[in-house]
C-alpha cells in the first residue's frame, strides 16, 4: 500500500524527520488559505499523487504571491498528470499540498528498502539528490552508499553518522542527519513498511536538514495490526481492478497484454505468464486466485478478468492441492453462464479432482476449450486470442 506525500511526511514527522510547514487543500481557495497560514513570500503548490517525477509531468508549482497559488491550485485540481511511472493513462490530481518554499543549499538522496534476499533492512544513500536512484546507478553509481542493517541490533548510531561523512556533510550537520536517519529507520521499523524514500533530503541555506520530499510503502498483510496506517489508503489512486481484487482477497496485478489470466499459486501464475510469453502472447494480468477458492472465489475472479474491456482470449490453469478442480469447473460453469462469456475461454485442470472437474466442464455443454498441460493450455490460449482478433 502506499500513501500521498503529505501523509509519509506526517508520519516521518512523528519520528523526528525536520519537514517544511504545510497544508492540505481541495480546492484553490483552500489553497491560498493554506499559504496564508504558512506564511512567508514562496510556496510551494504540490499535487498529490501516488507517482514520482510529479515535476517533470508539472505537478510542482513554485509561487511568489497569492494569484500565482490560486492559479496553479485551479490549473492542477483536476489535471491528469502522465509521469513514467503513472504510464499513458495517468493519474488525475484531487489534492495539494501546500508547502513554505525552502532556499536550498545542497540535495541528498535517502531511503530504506528491505533487502528480501539478505532478510535485512537496506539504506540507500546518495549524494546525488533530487535525481531518480535509477538515473544516478546507471550514470554515476559511485554516488550510491548501501548500508545493511542488522535486525538485532538496528541502525546504530555510527552506522549513521558514516552514511553521514559519506554523504561529504559538515560536522556541524553530522548530529541532525544521524537524527534524520534514526527517525527514517524507525518509521519503517514501527510501521511495517516495505520502503521510505527520501528524496530530495536538502540542506537549507540556513544549515538545516529538511525531508523536501517523501514516499511510503507498506506490506499490505501487516494492515491489520496498522488501522491507523490503512485509513491513509487513497482508492482513487490505485488501478480499479487491484483494487477490486484486493477487495475479494485476490492477488491481481494488471498487465498490458489481452489474454486474461486466472491461476492459483503465484509460481504457477509466473510460468504461465512466461508461456504466454513464450507462445507469442500478451497476458493482460497476473491473477492468483490462492489455494481455498469456492466457486464464489472464482466467480469473482472471472468478473474481474473480464472487466478488461482490452481481453480477447482468456486462460484458466488450475492446479489443486488445497483446492478442488471440481469447486474451481463449477465456478467457471457458473461464471460463464452469469457473465454471459463473449470471449474464448481456455481451461487447463490438474491435482485433486481433476476427472470431477473435467465431468463437469465437459458435461456443461459450453464452448470451453481444454488442456493437459502448461504449453498446450498457453498454445490454445495465443491461437484462440490470434483467430478472435483477426474475426
Amino acid at each position: 500500500m502506499d500513501i500521498h506525500e503529505y501523509q509519509a511526511k506526517e508520519l516521518l514527522a512523528k519520528f523526528g524527520v525536520s519537514i517544511a510547514p504545510g497544508g492540505l487543500a481541495y480546492s484553490p481557495e483552500q489553497a491560498v488559505y493554506r499559504a496564508k497560514e504558512i506564511g512567508g513570500s514562496k510556496w510551494v503548490v504540490k499535487a498529490q499523487i501516488h507517482s514520482g517525477a510529479r515535476g517533470k509531468a508539472g505537478g510542482i508549482k513554485i509561487c511568489s504571491t497569492e494569484d500565482e497559488v490560486l492559479q496553479a491550485s485551479a490549473d492542477l485540481l483536476g489535471k491528469t498528470l502522465v509521469t513514467h511511472q503513472t504510464g499513458p493513462q495517468g493519474k488525475v490530481v484531487h489534492r495539494l499540498y501546500i508547502e513554505e518554499g525552502t532556499a536550498i543549499k545542497k540535495e541528498l538522496y535517502i531511503a530504506l528498502v528491505l533487502d528480501r534476499v539478505k532478510q535485512r533492512i537496506a539504506i540507500i544513500a546518495s549524494t546525488e539528490g533530487g535525481m531518480e536512484i535509477e538515473e544516478v546507478a546507471e550514470k554515476n553509481p559511485q554516488a550510491i552508499i548501501r548500508t545493511e542493517i542488522e535486525p538485532q541490533v538496528g541502525l546504530t548510531d555510527f552506522q549513521a553518522r558514516e552514511i553521514a561523512f559519506s554523504l561529504g556533510l559538515e560536522p556541524t550537520l553530522i548530529a541532525q542527519a544521524v537524527k534524520t536517519l534514526q527517525g527514517a529507520y524507525r518509521s519503517f521499523r514501527e510501521l511495517d513498511a516495505t520502503m521510505v524514500e527520501i528524496n530530495p533530503l536538502v540542506i537549507t541555506e540556513d544549515g538545516h536538514i529538511r525531508a523536501l520530499d517523501a514516499k511510503m510503502g507498506f506490506d499490505d498483510n501487516a494492515m491489520f495490526r496498522r488501522p491507523h496506517i490503512q485509513e491513509l489508503r487513497d482508492k482513487s489512486q490505485e488501478d480499479p481492478r487491484e483494487t477490486a481484487a484486493s477487495d475479494y482477497g485476490l492477488s491481481y496485478v494488471g498487465l498490458d497484454g489481452d489474454i486474461g489470466c486466472m491461476i492459483n499459486g503465484a509460481g504457477l501464475a509466473m510460468a504461465s505468464l512466461d508461456m504466454i510469453k513464450h507462445k507469442g502472447g500478451e497476458p493482460a494480468n497476473f491473477l492468483d486466485i490462492g489455494g481455498g477458492a469456492s466457486p464464489e472465489r472464482v466467480a469473482h475472479a472471472f468478473q474481474l478478468v473480464l472487466a478488461d474491456a482490452g481481453v480477447r482470449a482468456m486462460l484458466v490453469n488450475i492446479f489443486a492441492g488445497i483446492n478442488r478442480c471440481d469447486w474451481i469447473a463449477e465456478g467457471i460453469v457458473q461464471a460463464f453462464k452469469q457473465l454471459e462469456v463473449k470471449v474464448p475461454l481456455v481451461v487447463r485442470l490438474s491435482g485433486t479432482n481433476v476427472e470431477q472437474g473435467q465431468k463437469i466442464i465437459n458435461e456443461s455443454g459450453l464452448p470451453i476449450i481444454t488442456a493437459h498441460t502448461l504449453e498446450e493450455a498457453a498454445e490454445k490460449a495465443v491461437a484462440a486470442r490470434n483467430q478472435a482478433v483477426g474475426a
